[in-house]
């Protein structure tokens, strides 16, 4: 059966009734926020079923006051002796479809642990590990390039007919100092250091925007990176340092003029927000993972080489990819300037 341009098994009745919808995304960041977007069409499509999403229990904090989510269910996967506790959680109420925007075989797992009627995923060709798709009753094939869309696919073809772009994120809550007035901040971590920009260019561009417009740059990143952020700020001056929660992050970025991300969570949660600013980008694809919304500017040598996600098959290197370092700071500040020309 062909359903809006998504193929899916032919199976009779509506799959959703007043029984509940279940989302699985159990992490990261980005990832999360990509799949707000596909759970929003699902609960305004359907909104007298409550609609639970199970989650790790370090990104929780990006769905609170969700509109859209009845309930969230926290997996900490680091502690097994609390799994049977989150199970006997799912398994309090009847769910009539479970929707694995993971692809994993624990997401696909996780799903399968609540018993709903069916579950949706990807199709084999999609899921980034191959044997999460024999616990799936409907895998979907999509189209569409970017994961905000290939997630809107899954949700229509379970039989959402509301698709909405939008992100429902939380206020956030102010931690540490920031700058009263204007600033520029800038999360320079990321999941694997191929991503990352080098911290020379973060001094580079510090220093112009002081020289342009006075405008400092703020380095954000977790408690756990705070002795690795004041090491750069000895060694670059100029810089400015924050460091905070995810309900911290949150408040910054908000209150932020414009952002310089990297693909990563803190880059995405910009996009969410319509942040203006630069997205650098290297060895990984920004058409399928890039900002969504189009507020960020997209930075990326021409010698980048798209890689495909499925399966892990990006590379996932302990240094920075050469493709990151061809971004120069001119660029950044170039992108930057139309935000402060204002």
């Amino acid at each position: 059966m062909l359903l809006n341009g998504i193929q899916c098994p032919p199976r009779g009745g509506n799959p959703i009734s007043s029984s509940g919808i279940l989302v699985v995304r159990l992490g990261a960041m980005g990832d999360i926020l990509h799949a707000l977007p596909a759970a929003a069409s699902l609960k305004h499509s359907f909104p007298a079923s409550p609609l639970t999403w199970v989650v790790e229990n370090t990104w929780a904090p990006l769905l609170q006051n969700n509109s859209f989510i009845d309930r969230v269910i926290t997996l900490d996967r680091r502690h097994p002796r609390t799994w049977l506790a989150t199970v006997r959680e799912l398994r309090e109420q009847r769910f009539s479809i479970a929707m694995d925007f993971q692809g994993l075989l624990k997401s696909a797992v996780t799903a399968s642990l609540a018993r709903p009627d069916r579950i949706f995923g990807y199709s084999q060709q999609f899921v980034r590990e191959r044997m999460a798709a024999w616990f799936y009753s409907s895998r979907v094939s999509s189209a569409a390039v970017h994961i905000v869309d290939r997630h809107l696919d899954i949700a229509a073809a379970a039989g959402a007919v509301n698709l909405l772009r939008s992100f429902p994120l939380p206020a956030g809550s102010p931690e540490g100092e920031l700058p009263d007035g204007r600033f520029v901040l800038a999360c320079p971590f990321a999941g694997w250091k191929g991503k990352q920009w080098p911290i020379e260019s973060y001094a580079a561009v510090a220093r112009e925007l002081d020289r342009r417009w006075g405008v400092p740059l703020v380095l954000n990143g977790p408690p756990s990176e705070r002795a690795a952020l004041a090491l750069i700020q000895t060694q670059c001056g100029g810089i400015r340092i924050h460091t905070s929660s995810i309900t911290g992050l949150i408040d910054a970025t908000r209150r932020a003029t414009a952002i310089i991300g990297v693909d990563s969570g803190p880059m995405h949660l910009a996009a969410a927000l319509s942040k203006p600013g630069a997205a650098i980008f290297g060895p990984t694809d920004p058409a399928r993972n890039g900002p969504y919304g189009g507020s960020l500017q997209v930075l990326r040598s021409p010698r980048a080489k798209p890689m495909s996600l499925a399966r892990g098959n990006y590379r996932r290197g302990n240094t920075i990819d050469d493709s990151m370092r061809d971004i120069t700071p001119d660029q950044v500040i170039a992108s930057l300037s139309q935000v402060f020309a204002t």
